[in-house]
C-alpha cells in the first residue's frame, strides 16, 4: 500500500475553497477544479517504494503490471488502471457535455487518427478510443443538469419567460415523437446566428433571474456564460440537487453539466468529451448530434446499498469503476479490504487508518492486488476499484 501525491487541476470553473476546506490547506485564492488520482498520463498520482525515490503511477503499474493490477484485470482491461477517480469541485458550471459509447469512441479515434488530426489540436474530439461513463456522488449539496427532460416540461419552462424568440423552439417541442423533438430544438439552438442568439438568451436570463423559483438555475448559468447558447439547451434537461452521500450515473449519450458543488467522481480512464455548450471550446455540431440519447429520462438519483461489512456499494451498469464507502466507527473491528483487483481509497472526513497508514481528509492510497488490507478507526473512506 503506497500514499498517493496527487495532482490539483486550476479549471477556470474550479470552486477557490472547496478542496482547501477539504485538505485543511489555505486557499489560494486561484480555482482549484478536479484533485486526480489514478494513472492517467495526463497527470498520474505519485508514490514512493521502498527505494525512496518517486514515481508516477502509470510508471509502477507499465513495470509489472500482472503485480499492481492482477492477472484478471490485466486479461479485461489491457496493463492500465481502468478508472480515475477524482475530487470535483464546481464553482461555476462545467460545460454541457456528453460521451460516446465504446463503439463509437473506437470509431471516431480511428477515423482521426486516419485523417491525422493532431491529439492536441483544439478541433480534435476523440482523445483515446474509450468510452467514459460516470459516477458523481456528492460530499456536499450537488447541483447539476442530467438528461432531457419531457418536452411539455421543457416547453412550459421556456414559455414562462415570455421571450418572443423563443416561441419557435416552443412550438417545436410541442411535436411528436418526442425524439424527433428534442433533436430538431437542440439542433436548431446550436445552429442559430450567434448574434440572434445572444439576444434571446439574454432577455431569456433577465426572464428567468425575475421570475426565480425553478428558473433561477439559469439565470446563474447565464450569469458564467452570457449569450452562450448552452443555456437555452440546459432549459431541455432534468436540474438535479444531490444531497451528501447521493450519486447520479452518467452513461454515453446522455447530456448533462454539473454546476455547483464538491464531489468524488469515478470514471472509465478516457479524455473523450463532446460539448453541446457552455464553453469557449470546439463544438462538433454533427458528432455532437449522433452520439447524444434523444430521449426524455428521469435522472435516477442512486444511493448506496449497505452490505453487512459495512460497505455501501453505489450500483452500476460498468466493469471500469466500483465505487463505495465506509463509515467507520470507534470501536468496530477492522474491516478487510483485500481484493485480487487494484484499490484506491479516498479519506474524505474523520482519521481512518489503511494498512499501517493514517489518513486524514483528501488523503488516498493506491493498493495494489491481492495486497493483505484493512481499516479502522473513525472517518469516511471512499474505495474504488474494478470489476474484474
Amino acid at each position: 500500500m503506497d500514499r498517493l501525491s496527487n495532482t490539483v487541476r486550476p479549471y477556470a470553473w474550479g470552486s477557490t475553497t472547496a478542496i482547501p476546506e477539504l485538505l485543511g490547506i489555505a486557499p489560494t485564492g486561484e480555482p482549484q477544479a478536479e484533485m486526480w488520482m489514478g494513472a492517467h498520463p495526463g497527470a498520474p498520482s505519485r508514490l514512493t517504494r521502498i527505494t525512496g525515490t518517486e514515481q508516477p503511477l502509470t510508471e509502477v503499474i507499465a513495470d509489472d503490471p500482472e503485480r499492481e493490477l492482477g492477472r484478471a484485470t490485466v486479461e479485461k482491461f489491457g496493463p492500465r488502471l481502468p478508472f480515475l477517480l477524482k475530487l470535483l469541485a464546481a464553482g461555476a458550471p462545467l460545460s454541457l457535455q456528453v460521451h460516446p459509447d465504446l463503439a463509437q469512441a473506437k470509431r471516431g479515434y480511428e477515423d482521426e487518427e486516419r485523417r491525422s488530426v493532431p491529439i492536441d489540436a483544439p478541433h480534435r474530439t476523440y482523445k483515446d478510443a474509450n468510452h467514459k461513463p460516470e459516477l458523481i456522488c456528492a460530499l456536499t449539496p450537488f447541483a447539476g443538469l442530467c438528461g432531457f427532460r419531457r418536452p411539455t416540461e421543457a416547453a412550459e419552462a421556456m414559455a414562462a419567460l415570455g421571450v418572443d424568440s423563443l416561441k419557435p423552439y416552443v412550438d417545436l417541442l410541442g411535436a411528436h415523437p418526442e425524439e424527433a423533438a428534442l433533436r430538431e430544438v437542440l439542433t436548431a439552438i446550436l445552429g442559430a446566428d450567434p448574434a440572434e442568439m445572444a439576444e434571446t438568451v439574454n432577455l431569456a436570463a433577465a426572464a428567468a433571474e425575475r421570475l426565480g423559483g425553478a428558473h433561477a438555475p439559469y439565470a446563474r448559468i447565464a450569469h458564467h456564460f452570457p449569450g452562450d447558447p448552452g443555456v437555452i439547451a440546459a432549459m431541455l434537461l432534468n436540474y438535479v440537487e444531490l444531497q451528501p452521500g447521493e450519486a447520479l450515473f452518467l452513461g454515453a449519450g446522455v447530456p448533462h453539466a454539473y454546476l455547483d458543488g464538491l464531489g468524488v467522481e469515478i470514471m472509465a480512464n478516457s479524455d473523450n468529451v463532446l460539448r453541446c455548450g457552455l464553453t469557449p471550446k470546439h463544438i462538433d455540431v454533427p458528432e455532437l448530434l449522433r452520439i447524444v440519447r434523444f430521449e426524455a429520462t428521469e435522472p435516477g438519483v442512486l444511493r448506496p446499498e449497505a452490505s453487512p461489512s459495512g460497505e455501501e456499494l453505489y450500483e452500476t451498469p460498468v466493469d471500469e469503476f466500483r465505487l463505495s464507502r465506509f463509515d467507520l466507527s470507534p470501536g468496530a473491528a477492522p474491516v478487510d479490504l483485500t481484493r485480487d483487483t487494484p484499490q484506491i481509497l479516498l479519506c474524505t472526513g474523520g482519521a481512518p487508518k489503511a494498512g499501517g497508514l493514517d489518513l486524514a481528509p483528501g488523503d488516498s492510497v493506491f493498493v495494489p492486488s491481492g495486497e493483505k488490507t484493512e481499516v479502522s478507526g473513525t472517518g469516511t473512506l471512499f474505495r474504488s476499484t474494478v470489476v474484474a
